[in-house]
């Protein structure tokens, strides 16, 4: 079985050398970068299956290279940020991160993030690749490929999405009609234990609604069930 390849991407090189020494005694396949640019040159060489992108690093920060990256590349990213910045939590999950964690750095919560996020990615993958026939969902003016994992809007043209934006829009797909509260969208999209003040999935809603609805500021295909959690009426 072939490593799964981590990039770290942090300003610090004492931290950049315990992750890398500790991730790869776990068998991972570790690439070092001190800051952006060095990012997007390890991920032109070789394509890493997981990138730990710190937040606050001089120069180009974290939150700019990961909106740059989203352009054109879903690798997951796991944000790293100082204790208590709710608010840069929040922006990277808005850009498109797929997980975050605080430093000081936990090397076991880290190790256990990273492996989380790679299930979920390796687990769609296997879905997509099990897939017989296409599985289409129309909704709108929106068309929602569950074989390619791809949204096109009326003329055709596609739609970016993240990996998290397609896991929450396939597991809507799935259970249309239906009120999913915020502990079954965590369990089944996120791969995270509810927390009461866990707003990610929140935040990823509301992304992806300014992305397929109308006028986001009043849903009609992934409404809010006020005191429950959301629907998704396609009607």
């Amino acid at each position: 079985m072939t490593a799964a390849r981590i990039l770290v991407c942090d300003d610090e090189p004492d931290l950049r050398e315990m992750l890398q020494e500790y991730l790869e005694k776990r068998g991972f396949a570790v690439t070092l970068a001190g800051n952006a640019d060095e990012m997007r040159a390890s991920i032109a060489d070789a394509a890493p299956d997981l990138v730990i992108l710190d937040i606050n690093m001089p120069g180009e920060d974290g939150l700019s290279a990961l909106r740059g990256l989203r352009i054109d590349n879903t690798v997951p990213v796991v944000m790293l940020t100082a204790a208590g910045e709710t608010i840069d939590k929040i922006v990277g999950l808005e850009m498109g991160a797929d997980d975050y964690l605080g430093k000081p750095v936990d090397l076991r919560e880290l190790e256990a993030r990273i492996k989380a996020v790679l299930r979920r990615h390796a687990t769609e993958a296997r879905r997509l690749t099990s897939t017989t026939g296409s599985e289409v969902v129309r909704f709108g003016d929106f068309r929602l490929d569950l074989e390619s994992a791809k949204l096109s809007d009326a003329e055709g043209a596609d739609v970016p999405l993240t990996a998290m934006e397609f896991r929450l829009l396939k597991l809507f797909a799935e259970n249309c009609g239906r009120v999913l509260n915020r502990d079954q969208i965590l369990e089944k999209a996120h791969d995270r234990s509810w927390d009461p003040f866990d707003r990610s999935i929140d935040i990823r809603i509301s992304r992806l609604r300014r992305k397929i609805e109308r006028n986001p500021q009043k849903p009609s295909v992934i409404r809010t069930v006020r005191g429950i959690g959301y629907v998704f009426d396609p009607d």
